[in-house]
């Protein structure tokens, strides 16, 4: 079966799923809200970093976006349906593929108007304190946070299609990104800039000391992904439906 049909009926899957049709939403009232709102810390602080104060909406905000990629592919485990779909598409790097397409373009799309509107109310909350930040700077920081919420839920996607569970994905990836990459980061030092989230997130940077860059940073946030991804197919793979 050509791709395109394939694509469509993803599409329509997740068009017709009432358990996402709050999820990216969430991405954008949750990112710009908790911004605007830090937007009023103090910029007296010697770590202010206006750059990521406008977008520091993103670490909260980044649940949903994780909680879209893996309901878009724990669904497809309710009530054997993951049968169906294969049955209709024996290719199952086909359907793969187009599974993580209908996942990554509306993150994607969302998560950079989602930056855009985090960056422009914060910075009028800011006021003067953003005044030093430059266009490639602000442009980065939108880019970026459309980026790292692509891949984390690519990130999530690839994690539920290994465990066939999006609670076990969500029970595992939450408390990981909330919780113990800080705990990891304390203990760890430079080296915690190469954890999936930490790493990605340095794009939404002005300035940070550390090895990774704000690219960099991302890309290793794309490998990350990138395994689950693969290991997320070897599973399929693996597994009869």
């Amino acid at each position: 079966m050509p791709f395109t049909p394939v694509l469509r009926a993803e599409v329509l899957k997740v068009r017709t799923l009432r358990s996402l049709s709050c999820t990216l939403p969430a991405v954008f009232v949750v990112v710009t809200a908790f911004s605007a709102l830090s937007g009023g810390s103090d910029t007296s602080d010697p770590d202010f970093d206006p750059l990521f104060t406008a977008l520091s909406g993103i670490w909260p905000g980044q649940i949903a976006a994780i909680a879209y990629g893996a309901l878009a592919v724990s669904s497809e485990y309710h009530g054997n349906g993951i049968r169906l779909s294969l049955a209709a598409v024996p290719q199952r790097g086909r359907w793969f593929a187009a599974k993580l397409t209908v996942v990554a373009v509306p993150v994607l799309l969302v998560g950079l108007g989602t930056g855009l509107a985090a960056l422009l109310t914060s910075r009028a909350v800011l006021g003067t304190a953003a005044d030093g930040l430059s266009t490639g700077e602000q442009v980065r920081g939108v880019v970026g946070c459309g980026g790292y919420l692509m891949l984390i839920a690519l990130f999530a996607a690839g994690l539920t299609t290994l465990f066939r569970s999006g609670v076990a994905t969500l029970s595992t990836l939450i408390p990981f990104i909330l919780i113990v990459s800080f705990v990891i980061g304390d203990a760890a030092g430079a080296a915690a800039d190469f954890l999936p989230d930490q790493a990605g997130q340095i794009v939404l940077y002005q300035t940070h000391e550390g090895t990774l860059g704000p690219w960099t940073g991302l890309a290793v946030t794309a490998l990350w992904t990138a395994a689950a991804l693969l290991a997320g197919f070897w599973r399929l793979r693996r597994r009869d439906a």
